[in-house]
């Protein structure tokens, strides 16, 4: 069993709220600005799919393994972080076909939402509420038990999450926005969606809590990097391609991997 201290359970729990609450950034924009500078939206979508895809197969796979190999052995702990990680990507499937995330579209002034009736435009906004609160929990969750393991780790995913949640906040708060004419309901419903995030860490922790282990650290760490790599692949480079005029995407990308390499050497000194 491995020793966890309740103050290394709150910073973990504080990093993870703090990422989670960056979905409020994004309802506050909508009031700020008629639209998100799209140039800079898709270097920072990219910046996140970067620092996502590096941490997660050049650090929090390499702790699944090494998680498994200090229970199993070398060779069963490469094999079972691998399915781990497997398993994290059927999991985010899973999730991904049962409750579609429907971001695609961030433009305030897009002509969509003024062209539909007011009921219809609350359906929109709920449903896109509800899909962006699902695919939260497990974000959360990655971003407690990486900081949870080592805040050098979970930090940098932390900054990447919350870059990721602005944008998802500003796909919460238009159309609830134009549907109400509500500004504090729709940043308080950017907001909400965002704290799914450390309840999804507490609900977790909750369950897994009792079963700590260097295989229960392993099966965490393996889906968490699973779930990164296809949230990143799926969602933030397809959607940072969408608002590029140029090569912000693969600059994004490339300056999000260098940032995240470059951080986890600093905090390894």
């Amino acid at each position: 069993m491995l020793d966890i201290q309740l103050s290394n359970i709150l910073i973990a729990l504080a990093v993870t709220t703090a990422a989670g609450l960056a979905t409020g950034i994004g309802g506050l924009l909508v009031f700020t600005t008629r639209a998100p500078n799209a140039r800079l939206l898709a270097f920072g979508l990219a910046f996140a799919g970067g620092a996502m895809v590096y941490v997660s197969l050049g650090e929090i796979l390499g702790k699944s393994v090494a998680s498994f190999s200090a229970q199993f052995g070398d060779r069963l702990g490469f094999t079972w972080g691998t399915i781990a990680f497997l398993a994290g990507l059927l999991l985010i499937v899973t999730i991904d076909r049962l409750v579609p995330n429907p971001h695609e579209r961030l433009e305030v002034d897009d002509p969509y939402f003024r062209e539909h009736n007011v009921d219809y435009v609350k359906r929109v906004g709920l449903l896109t509420a509800v899909a962006i609160t699902a695919h939260n929990f497990p974000e959360g969750l990655a971003t407690f038990f990486a900081t949870l393991e080592n805040p050098g780790v979970g930090m940098p995913l932390a900054f990447a999450i919350a870059i990721h949640n602005i944008p998802e906040g500003i796909a919460i708060a238009v159309p609830v926005y134009y549907a109400t004419n509500n500004k504090s309901m729709a940043f308080l419903a950017s907001l909400l969606s965002g704290m799914a995030e450390p309840v999804g860490a507490i609900i977790g922790y909750v369950l897994l809590g009792p079963f700590m282990s260097d295989a229960v650290f392993g099966a965490v760490f393996g889906l968490i990097a699973g779930v990164m790599v296809f949230l990143a692949l799926d969602e933030l480079l397809p959607a940072a391609k969408r608002y590029a005029k140029g090569h912000e995407t693969v600059y994004g990308l490339v300056t999000g991997m260098g940032a995240l390499a470059i951080s986890l050497v600093l905090f390894k000194w």
